[in-house]
């Protein structure tokens, strides 16, 4: 009997690994028809676009009560699928945690990851991944309850605070920490709610994350009021939307699409007056629009390819105030206003 079943756990073991080794040459044939192909090509194809994005946190990507992912993130992968096939519903959203987001991009499992990821050099190069541009400027701050009077990470000595593992996150904490001589317990988790549970139910005395996370989250707490961001920033986090190294013409489509949103915005062109801009004698709106020179021809793309994506999305403010702003979470635009307006977008020129 005992040899019976040493042989049975020896052959499952077997068809594990034979399964495993399966699996990886089926994503290592992914990846490699994509570098030949070029994946511009693959979701033509295809009919749809793949987004890797979050479905936890209100703001930029979650699943609201009918089931349909929404938010800031969600809408630019929106606009992407609105830009190669003119319907923004050509599109799959895939939910990932942190620690899946980075594999599933460089495997080739998903086209972009739009998931609140921060741009830093070893991701850019060790990781083998190509930021296309910044949509979001954060920075990682601390969340505490208003109760306990804390103002400075010096008041937290000793406490235990709830982080994002797999994260810049988790590696800005220790850092932040640990020049001050600051003692703390770190309590990790792969999920945010997760980590946001945690500390709503007092198991942390505090939560990191990006400032922009931490307010989404307040907000669908059920008392945000008790509850304080403190007056301090520790990082910097640009965020924005990337894609695996390899492949620059899927980079751009994704670049100039976040940049034509902005440049929309700057332009004064959105979802309601972009018929009306067909006739602008602006040299720029007309570019912008396809209705002179040929920009979406050099991306692969139709020449009026920003056309549909304003038209079903929007430009960048009507997708920041939708999620972001006054209509959603409510988060002040600061450095994220346009760059004549004070802020840091800052889209590249139309010609």
């Amino acid at each position: 009997m005992k040899g019976k079943i040493a042989t049975l756990l020896v052959c499952l073991l077997a068809l594990a690994l034979i399964m495993a080794a399966c699996d990886r040459v089926g994503k290592k044939a992914a990846k490699e028809e994509a570098a030949a192909v070029g994946r511009l090509q693959i979701i033509k194809d295809r009919g749809q676009v793949i987004v890797g994005c979050n479905a936890e946190l209100p703001g930029f990507g979650y699943i609201n009560p009918a089931g349909e992912f929404e938010g800031f993130d969600v809408d630019f992968g929106k606009a992407i699928a609105a830009a190669v096939f003119g319907d923004a519903t050509k599109v799959e959203f895939r939910p990932l945690t942190a620690p899946e987001r980075l594999p599933a991009l460089q495997t080739g499992e998903i086209d972009v990851l739009l998931r609140n990821t921060t741009w830093t050099l070893t991701r850019d190069t060790a990781n083998e991944l190509d930021w296309a541009a910044v949509t979001f400027y954060d920075g990682q701050g601390m969340m505490v309850r208003k109760a306990t009077g804390w103002k400075t990470f010096e008041d937290m000595e000793g406490a235990t605070v709830s982080c994002t593992t797999g994260t810049t996150t988790e590696m800005n904490l220790a850092d932040a920490f640990r020049s001050r001589g600051i003692e703390y317990t770190p309590l990790l988790f792969e999920s945010t709610q997760d980590t946001a549970t945690a500390y709503e139910e007092g198991r942390a005395d505090a939560e990191t994350s990006d400032k922009s996370q931490l307010a989404a989250l307040r907000s669908a707490m059920a008392n945000p009021a008790e509850h304080v961001i403190l007056d301090v920033t520790m990082s910097k986090e640009p965020l924005g939307p990337l894609t695996a190294h390899g492949d620059n013409q899927w980079n751009d489509v994704v670049r100039w699409v976040a940049w034509g949103m902005m440049q929309a915005e700057e332009s004064g062109v959105n979802s309601q007056n972009v018929d009306a801009m067909l006739s602008s004698k602006d040299p720029t709106i007309q570019r912008l629009l396809g209705v002179s020179g040929e920009m979406g021809t050099s991306l692969g793309l139709s020449d009026d390819f920003m056309v549909p994506v304003l038209k079903q999305v929007g430009n960048y403010e009507e997708v920041y105030n939708r999620h972001l702003g006054p209509e959603g979470i409510n988060i002040p635009r600061g450095p994220n206003r346009l760059w004549n307006d004070g802020g840091l977008l800052y889209p590249m020129a139309f010609r």
